[in-house]
């Protein structure tokens, strides 16, 4: 090469420098030999009605996605949320309220941040961002049937650990509520999230965790007889007990944000 065109080349690389790319997260998920099970439970209201389900082998997230994962992704795809597009979520206080100014990067609104909170489940962000998180990595949000069965398998237990309460004979299995319904309650060491994975003790027959509390999650379904509405699946850090059941259900609309509202991202086997 002549000293010319050598001179020519390093002028090249530094005036258009290659791309840097984000960052991938570490998203560890678990192989989940599927099976059949009766999913609901009987002594739940009429949504929990048993009936015998059968799933395939799949695999799951062992913990729920962070800020940190959730800003890598951004980072890497420029993804605007659907909360920061309309410029409102919803916090729970003593019910859901709208709030202005409100994100996954300001949970609580503008006052708030994710300082200390990186591994910390993100919150904030819709059924629609949590699916194209997933699809970004190949992957998908977990179907209902999934969800209840990586949470509890097939022995019927009422929580992801066993039978026991979240908390007893000080052992804190998960994050969540005061055992009145429904307000935060910072007895388990966070009044609002905690980061993930850490209440060890609570984890689910296949070892995953925070499977009940901490955060609710999304998935991939629509809830029947609510057209439209998205099932959530495991109970937050507002809900007692009994939300925290790995049968219990609710629903949101998919194109919102809720500060009790994450997601983990599950694929089909291999």
């Amino acid at each position: 090469m002549r000293p010319g065109a050598a001179a020519l080349l390093l002028l090249m690389l530094l005036a258009d420098p290659a791309p840097v790319r984000a960052e991938t997260p570490e998203l560890d998920l678990v192989p989940i030999s599927g099976g059949t099970f009766v999913m609901g439970d009987p002594a739940g209201p009429p949504d929990e009605a048993p009936r015998r389900v059968t799933v395939g082998d799949f695999r799951i997230m062992r913990n729920e996605v962070t800020n940190r994962q959730f800003a890598a992704f951004v980072a890497a795809t420029g993804h605007r949320t659907d909360v920061e597009a309309n410029g409102a979520a919803h916090l729970w206080t003593e019910r859901w309220r709208r709030a202005q100014a409100a994100d996954w990067r300001h949970p609580r609104g503008a006052d708030s941040g994710l300082d200390g909170l990186d591994d910390h489940p993100v919150v904030q962000v819709s059924a629609r961002d949590a699916a194209a998180f997933c699809e970004h990595y190949g992957l998908r949000l977990p179907r209902e049937a999934e969800w209840e069965y990586a949470a509890r398998g097939g022995d019927g237990r009422r929580y992801p650990w066993g039978n026991e309460p979240p908390r007893q004979g000080g052992v804190q299995r998960a994050n969540y509520g005061s055992d009145i319904c429904c307000a935060p309650d910072a007895a388990d060491g966070y009044a609002r999230t905690a980061p993930v994975g850490q209440y060890p003790a609570g984890a689910s027959p296949f070892g995953l965790l925070d499977m009940a509390g901490n955060v609710w999650e999304w998935t991939a379904d629509e809830f029947p007889g609510r057209p439209g509405m998205i099932s959530i699946r495991g109970g937050g850090w507002g809900n007692n007990a009994f939300g925290l059941r790995a049968t219990y259900r609710h629903w949101n609309p998919p194109d919102i944000g809720l500060d009790m509202v994450g997601f983990r991202c599950a694929g089909d086997a291999g």
